[in-house]
Formats: structure tokens, sequence, C-alpha cells
């Protein structure tokens, strides 16, 4: 029988014939490749035609377009405890959201939690990105129809500050004129800025007013201020709608129960009073450790004007409605009363139904003595009032958040209030 096929034995060919010491292709091979590449380029064409007429390849995202009644604003920071709050209230009032966060203090469980309320395509996109980084942000600004910025995105501990003030300057003011800068080439018109008491340092006379000096005496201040400087000064030539929202210390969490505040717990010793007090009163941590009792207050601890995150909000939505082009703003955002440690810690007590344990230490570094609003200018321009003033509702309010959330936003529970 006659074999044409190559047996094991037979050498495989070259892929080219040698003809007096001269190569030549051979042309089935050659024919071969050609049509290798002739079909793969006929695949290709077929791919980008069906791409083509399929409905989403031509359509561009509705985040990158103007449109109609429909008022985009970038939240930067949105996946923290106050930025997520501001991005609710937000949705829930019509806004398109977009919400960029690096989360090295934000939640990404805080942005799912919003993502579920508003599915609707168009309503709210999160974007993963650090403000630090120019290039990423600028990208960010040109491939999105921005009207406004609402610009959360901070780190904010005094303690820490005075630790890591490197860190502060370069989170706070670099990144604010990363943003601006970005805001001014890509033509977005305004700005609603988050600012903080911080930056009047330890004023001599209360209640604080917005034509208060400040001398901010902590890193955390200082570069707040400083970020302050550079809107001002980019202000006088520019017809940019601009809001300076200088707040207090803020505390509560959605009525509603939707969402909270979850700093990370190598954080916790920085944070807020009101975290420290729901660690405590949940076993976290031993006990409440209260910085100061020798401050020339009716009782020795510092006095602070808490403000309600609820309330913060609407100011901000308030400032966003009011906001002019080529005009700045800046109000102070307070309750225009001071309580004192003390009395936050016993309205703590009663919110948590638990007697805390309180260890009392020396100072530290960089804390004022008393700190709280006058808000007659809010009131007046923007009719803006708190209206959450009960310090023990407002931490109950928080309080029962915490109590389903006991790993944050990992693991929410279901809890009668």
């Amino acid at each position: 029988m006659l074999s044409f096929g190559r047996t094991r034995a037979q050498p495989r060919s070259n892929r080219s014939m040698s003809l007096g010491g001269m190569d030549y292709s051979d042309p089935k091979r050659k024919n071969n490749a050609v049509g290798k590449i002739l079909l793969a380029a006929t695949l290709t064409a077929v791919c980008i035609i069906m791409l083509k007429q399929c409905p989403s390849f031509n359509s561009p995202s509705p985040f990158s377009l103007r449109e109609d009644g429909v008022i985009h604003v970038l939240v930067t920071g949105g996946a923290g405890y106050i930025g997520s709050h501001a991005a609710l209230r937000l949705l829930k009032d019509g806004y398109r959201v977009t919400i960029v966060d690096n989360l090295s203090r934000g939640n990404l469980g805080a942005v799912k939690v919003l993502q579920e309320l508003f599915p609707e395509p168009g309503r709210l996109q999160y974007i993963y990105a650090d403000l630090g980084e120019p290039k990423a942000v600028n990208s960010i600004f040109s491939q999105n129809a921005f009207d406004a910025v609402m610009h959360f995105a901070a780190v904010a501990y005094v303690g820490e500050s005075t630790m890591y003030p490197l860190k502060y300057y370069h989170n706070i003011t670099s990144n604010t004129l990363v943003v601006l800068e970005s805001m001014a080439a890509n033509d977005v018109k305004t700005l609603i800025y988050s600012s903080t008491c911080a930056t009047y340092g330890e004023p001599e006379k209360m209640p604080i007013t917005e034509d208060t000096p400040q001398v901010p005496i902590n890193p955390y201040g200082k570069a707040k201020k400083m970020a302050e400087d550079i809107i001002l000064d980019f202000s006088k030539n520019s017809d940019m709608a601009i809001m300076i929202l200088r707040y207090f210390n803020v505390i509560g969490s959605d009525p509603d129960g939707r969402l909270g505040e979850a700093p990370r717990p190598e954080l916790r010793e920085h944070g807020r009073i009101s975290g420290a007090c729901f660690d405590a009163a949940r076993g976290i941590i031993a006990g409440l450790k209260v910085t100061g009792t020798d401050y020339k207050t009716h009782d020795g601890t510092c006095i602070r004007d808490y403000i309600d995150v609820t309330d913060l909000v609407d100011a901000h939505v308030k400032a966003l409605e009011k906001a002019m082009p080529g005009k700045v703003g800046i109000y102070n955002v307070g309750t225009g009363m001071g309580r004192s440690v003390k009395e936050f810690v016993q309205a703590c007590k009663k919110a948590t139904g638990v007697d805390i344990k309180v260890d009392y230490l020396p100072r530290r570094p960089g804390d004022y003595a008393e700190v709280f609003s006058d808000p007659s200018k809010i009131n007046r321009e923007l009719n803006w009032t708190a209206k959450y003033t009960d310090l023990q509702k407002s931490l109950k309010v928080a309080w029962r958040w915490q109590k389903s959330h006991q790993k944050g936003y990992e693991s929410p529970l279901l809890m009668a209030s």
C-alpha cells in the first residue's frame, strides 16, 4: 500500500527551499499565512459592525452629557462619613452624582448602599481615584460633564495632623489645588468647599463670626486655611460661583438608618468623640478618654458646637442652590450653642443606656478651649437653620446605626429601633 503521509522517520520540510544557494519561500505556506490574515481582518470587521449596531456602543455615558433640568455634582470623598450623607441627599433631591474617593478613609459599603437605593442609569457613578494624581483627576473632569463640585475629600483629625503635618498639607491643600485647576480647565462653574472652624484657631471672643480672624493652631486648620486662600485668590479673576462652609463638630447619622460613621479601626484614637463614646459603650475600648480638664471653661473641659450631619448636608445643598457666578459666600455652619465635653459624655451615656467609664487625661496637642458659632449670616442669607439640635437625640440616632452595624458596613444586622 502506498503511503502519502509523512512518517515519523521523515524530517519535517523546511519553511523554504534552497536552490543554488538561494532561499525561496514555500508558496503553499505563504498562501496559508495570507489566508489567516484575511480571516482575522474579516472577523475584526464583522465584530466592529456588530458592536456599532449595539445601542450602547454609540450611546455616550449620560454622565458625559449635560441635560436640561439635570444638575451633575461631583462629590469628592463621597464614600466618607459626611460625603456619603451629602450624596444621599443630592440623589434624593434629583441630582446626578459622581463620587470620587480613594477609600483611604471612606467605605465602599456606603457607596454600595447608595447604588442599591438609586440603581437607575445615569443617577450615580463611583470612580476610584486619588486627588493627588493630577492626570487622573483631569481625565475624570474631561470625561464627565460636571456642573458643580462638592469638595469633601480630606484627612480631618486634629491630633493626627500634629503627628503627620506634611500628610495634611498634601492631602488638603495640594489636592484642593488639583481639583481647582481641573475645574478651571474643564469649565466647571460651581464649587462648594468643605472647610472647618479649625481655621479660626482659638479666638478671644465667642461666638465665632465669619469675620473672626483666622489664626489656626494645628496643621489641619492651617492646611484648610491655605486651601481657602488659594480658592479666594483664584476667585478674584474668575466667574466661578464659590461657597466656603466652615463647620463645627459633626455628629449623628441618617435618620432612616441607611448610612452612618464607620472610621478605620486604626484611626479610632484620633477620631470624633462620638465614635469614641460608641466604642466605649460597645466594649470595643475599655473606656472613654477625655483629654484636657484644665481649660478655662465652666467644667474644665473643651466646649464645642455639635452640628448634626443631616443639618450640615442641608446647608451644603442650600449653598449649591444659592451659589452665584463670580461671587464668593463664606458661612459658619453650626448651632450657635456650645456644649462641654463632659456634657457630651452625659448625653452619650443617656443615648446608649451605658454607664461609660471615663478616663481624664492631659491636654491633646493642637486642641483649643472653646469654639462655637454665630450662625446668623447663614440663617439670613441662605435661609438655613439647624433643626437637629437635641444632642441626645442625634446621638441616639447614630447609636442605633452603630448597634446594627457592629463591623461598620461589612455586616449590617436587622435590629428594632
